[in-house]
């Protein structure tokens, strides 16, 4: 994964929590944490896709644009369910005031009054943003053109068809049992087949990614329109003018609303296309099509074949509970001009305002989260399967079941069902991760335990991949534990670390709100207990000092460097003095004289000026007077080596 997407992830996070009061601005649409992270996905997919990486495996790809789907996800249902809802009319009441009221505006209604029918239909948009890009047919150049000239012919001539062809030019034309066939070089012929197919094909794709105008608009180019209109026979019937509807702004608009559109027999041409969905005459692509336009138990399981991947048969499965759900409410609606005529306005009965059946709702919901669940061990064709991470995520994210799913992801990392090595690994860990954050800024509790295992997953893929800036920030999430999280981090650098860059990460623990004194401390502690874990233990008479002493180790340059955590502070001198006195005990117990005079000069000033506890402050000073003794034995030493007994009385006593 790039280094850019880490701090790009960290920057927003960053952003994002100097908004943690303003509820509406972490939910925006455009600007908001969820939007900004799908956009920061989607960009780096842009990025690999157009410098074509090789060695980018698909795993990671796929995952990266799992992980932006689920942002966008979590955009679409959360600030639902977070903002106060607004109320909307019943479709009882809309009747009650106006038995005209147009099919759609009802349609909305009924939506209105299931937050889950509601928040089914947000999933089935986004699944129409998240599908895959349509299909674009070869161009055809004509309908049944040779057959359309000789019947064109005929009728300008006065001579009629000519023998054995069709007299029209509908699609049902070659199915009327009077034997006539079309022109030889428009009958189903292997490319005319193929056209067929690819075209059905397309247009199934543009259903699929909820582009109806564009289907439309693709029949029509094919020079079919007969399907185009079938295809707009699922559109609502909307009439503002006798709905009153108003726009958004406040303003209508006098197209819309003196004139009206969509279907008024909507009911007719469902069942129309149930049956066309189910005729084995027709070819297997033509009852995908009218299976998607008109989704229902009857045609599940011909919408199912043309399903693919984990995406596709959500979609479906979602697509026949939101149409069912509105044609079962619809169908209990009286005195609805537009389906039953004015024989249903003259035999209605007062329909009771706000008579709901919250009992019939609930089964309802249970039904519908039934069905949901089964997509957990659905078969795909292509794609990623339907129990990877971010499909189980998406799924439960929808069922609102997200601290369950924390919980589950957690667990799956303490047993070791994830592998730390796979090339997806930190693109889910780092989801998660934000997830937990996101969570928490909007305030929705997460499991606590499950919470700080996932952080401390993306802390170890944050070590892994050499972002020490970053640590600070994330450990300091979470909680009572991230002051123990980042000194572990800190003392798992070892020697690799300079003073200065040691001194730079106490500084980013103060900006992410961690308590400096404790991580220097803590740090230090843990550092000395890794470097005696891995020094021998002293034992027997004390060495010579006066023996040739060998380079350091890196164990007891780590015991040495271990008193910089607590000096570069002075709010830990008190904590140093006591680490600086443990230490030297060791280096001098073991004959390292020179690392112990090393641990002295690198000792503050400062510490001489303590002076409790009593016996610390004064073994400490013990040590200085030792060294300066020792100093001035060196000193007589190399007097000696170089002669001295040769100077002059008064060069000895200057010397002196």
């Amino acid at each position: 994964m790039s280094e850019s997407l880490y701090a790009a992830c960290a920057e927003v996070l960053t952003t994002c929590q100097g908004l943690k009061d303003d509820l509406p601005a972490l939910l925006d649409p455009s600007t908001g944490f969820a939007p900004r992270l799908r956009h920061l996905c989607r960009d780096k997919i842009e990025e690999l896709e157009r410098t074509a990486a090789t060695d980018v495996p698909q795993a990671e790809l796929d995952a990266l644009r799992m992980e932006a789907n689920t942002w966008g996800l979590l955009q679409a249902l959360i600030p639902a369910r977070k903002m106060e809802p607004v109320s909307h009319p019943l479709p009882q009441t809309l009747l009650a005031q106006n038995p005209f009221t147009p099919t759609s505006t009802l349609a909305q209604a009924i939506m209105h009054a299931s937050p889950l029918l509601s928040e089914l239909v947000v999933v089935r948009e986004w699944l129409h943003e998240t599908a895959s890009p349509p299909q674009h047919p070869e161009v055809t150049t004509g309908y049944w053109k040779f057959t359309k000239h000789n019947v064109m012919q005929g009728l300008r001539t006065g001579s009629g068809p000519r023998g054995g062809l069709v007299k029209e030019l509908d699609p049902d034309a070659v199915n009327r049992g009077d034997g006539r066939t079309l022109a030889a070089d428009d009958a189903l012929t292997a490319d005319v087949k193929a056209f067929e197919k690819s075209l059905a094909q397309a247009v199934y794709s543009f259903l699929r990614a909820g582009r109806l105008d564009e289907a439309v608009e693709l029949c029509r180019r094919a020079h079919q329109p007969w399907r185009a209109a079938s295809i707009r026979g699922s559109l609502l019937f909307q009439w503002r003018a006798i709905a009153n509807e108003r726009r958004d702004d406040g303003i209508d608009d006098e197209e819309d609303a003196e004139g009206w559109q969509g279907n008024q027999r909507r009911r007719l041409w469902k069942s129309t296309c149930i049956r066309a969905a189910l005729n084995p005459n027709l070819s297997d692509t033509e009852r995908v099509v009218y299976a998607a336009l008109a989704p229902s138990p009857q045609t599940f399981s011909v919408l199912k074949s043309a399903c693919r991947s984990w995406e596709d048969h959500l979609w479906a499965q979602i697509s026949v509970l939101c149409e069912e759900k509105q044609s079962s409410e619809m169908l209990k609606l009286k005195g609805f001009f537009w389906e039953g005529g004015l024989t249903a306005l003259e035999e209605s009965s007062p329909i009771p305002l706000g008579d709901r059946d919250e009992e019939e709702e609930q089964e309802w919901e249970k039904e519908a989260t039934s069905a949901l669940e089964t997509l957990g061990g659905v078969v795909v064709d292509d794609g990623p399967p339907a129990d990877h991470a971010f499909h189980i995520s998406q799924l439960a994210i929808i069922l609102g079941r997200i601290q369950p799913l924390l919980e589950t992801f957690a667990t799956g990392l303490t047993d070791g069902i994830y592998d730390p090595q796979s090339s997806e690994y930190p693109t889910m860990t780092r989801f998660f991760a934000h997830l937990c954050l996101f969570l928490q800024m909007i305030d929705i509790s997460t499991p606590p335990l499950a919470t700080q295992v996932i952080l401390e997953a993306y802390l170890q893929v944050l070590e892994a991949a050499g972002q020490r800036e970053l640590i600070a920030m994330y450990a300091g999430a979470l909680g009572d534990n991230a002051v123990e999280r980042y000194a572990m981090f800190l003392t798992s650098l070892d020697l690799t670390a300079d003073i200065k860059e040691r001194r730079l990460a106490l500084t980013r623990a103060r900006e992410h709100g961690l308590d400096v004194n404790t991580v220097a401390i803590v740090t230090a502690e843990r550092t000395i207990e890794k470097a005696f874990e891995r020094l021998p233990r002293l034992r027997g008479p004390l060495p010579s000092f006066t023996a040739s002493q060998p380079p350091p180790s890196d164990p007891e340059m780590l015991l040495l460097r271990s008193i910089e955590w607590t000096t570069i502070i002075q709010g830990t001198y008190d904590t140093a003095l006591e680490q600086a006195t443990v230490i030297m005990r060791y280096f001098l117990g073991s004959g390292r004289v020179n690392l112990a005079r090393k641990l002295l000069d690198m000792l503050p000033h400062e510490l001489a000026s303590i002076d409790e506890p009593e016996d610390r402050a004064t073994e400490y000073l013990h040590y200085r007077q030792f060294f300066n003794i020792w100093e001035l034995l060196d000193r007589v030493v190399q007097c000696h080596s170089s002669g001295v007994s040769q100077m002059s009385k008064d060069a000895r006593t200057t010397w002196l």
